[in-house]
């Protein structure tokens, strides 16, 4: 818990000569969060708690989310320091990669990542998907990079480089995917791209447009999968990110705050109602989804709680057979949202 805390976050303030903000998003299997805009609220608080300083260092973990509340809360939090840090203990993917860009510089321990910045789309307009037939709202995310890699499979593998035939391939996708969902597909990639050039050009300097492009280009494309693992060596030598390796004892610290933080939210173990629910006809459970901490602003975190019921459900058979009695485990929420403790 944040007591438990306390006095790493005050030690890696003073050896960092900064400010503190933690940001976790939980990936528990079945209760995962990502970074959503709502967050910006509770950053602005800890940011007015905070105030105008030197530095500011941002330790993060996440695997991800919208792409604008990621390029928000950079510009928000550079209006609350000369320099921004991230400190990265373990994951910073896909928008937490985008943050790390928009950073003056990133500490990466030994197992700490970046990834691609390559969106996926959602939206009710996306393909079906097939598996789940029986459920309209059941649809498949888009990736932006999977339909740039359909054309150039069209182009470059297939040879398909009449304009003709081009039309073709572009009304034949059309048919699959919603031609309003294939737009988005266009704005968001150049959007993205345009975000990554930005936060660039903070951190390596608008000089270096060259590179930018390098990386702007590896990032959105040329790994190959959105699922690509890129630790330090590859982010600072092949890249060429400003790279920082915590020396032993910050490495002690960050990790000690990671593993008290990964064991409140309990990051490794699945939320599973049977076992929530247990030997127990009824039973309520809190979920810690996200968590939001500093020093001078406490402890925001995102919680889903409710309440579990086990029920019995008849299914009829052919007469005579009896009918057969099926458990269930009915989930009642009762609230879902951000609290706010002091921790005092």
């Amino acid at each position: 818990m944040y007591k438990d805390r306390i006095e790493n976050y005050k030690w890696l303030e003073e050896n960092r000569k900064s400010k503190l903000l933690v940001y976790f998003t939980g990936d528990r299997q079945n209760m995962e969060t990502q970074i959503a805009p709502d967050v910006l609220e509770y950053f602005s608080e800890h940011l007015d708690k905070i105030n105008k300083v030197d530095k500011i260092s941002l330790l993060l973990y996440t695997r991800g989310g919208d792409t604008m509340a990621a390029y928000s809360l950079v510009n928000l939090i550079r209006q609350f320091c000369k320099e921004f840090e991230i400190i990265i203990p373990s994951k910073a993917r896909s928008s937490g990669t985008i943050i790390s860009l928009g950073a003056d510089k990133i500490m990466m321990t030994k197992q700490a990542t970046l990834g691609p910045i390559d969106p996926s789309l959602n939206s009710p307009l996306n393909p079906q998907n097939p598996q789940i037939p029986n459920n309209p709202q059941a649809r498949i995310p888009v990736s932006v990079e999977s339909i740039q890699g359909f054309f150039d499979l069209a182009k470059d593998e297939l040879k398909l480089n009449e304009e003709k035939n081009l039309k073709d391939v572009l009304l034949n996708l059309a048919e699959k995917v919603h031609p309003l969902v294939l737009g988005n597909v266009y704005r968001s990639r150049t959007q993205i791209q345009m975000v990554a050039r930005k936060l660039l050009q903070k951190q390596l300097g608008a000089d270096k447009s060259e590179q930018i492009e390098k990386i702007i280009s590896f990032l959105c494309s040329d790994s190959g999968s959105h699922d690509y693992a890129i630790y330090r060596n590859e982010a600072r030598n092949e890249l060429g990110l400003n790279i920082e390796k915590p020396n032993d004892e910050q490495y002690l610290k960050i990790k000690e705050i990671f593993d008290s933080i990964r064991n409140e939210l309990k990051l490794l173990e699945p939320f599973n109602l049977d076992l929530e629910l247990g030997d127990n006809q009824t039973s309520d459970y809190s979920c810690r989804r996200v968590l939001l901490e500093s020093l001078q602003g406490g402890t925001d975190v995102y919680v889903t709680e409710g309440t579990l019921t086990k029920t019995t459900q008849p299914i009829n058979q052919q007469p005579p057979l009896p009918p057969l009695i099926r458990s269930a485990i009915e989930n009642k929420m009762n609230f879902e949202g951000w609290k706010h403790e002091e921790n005092n």
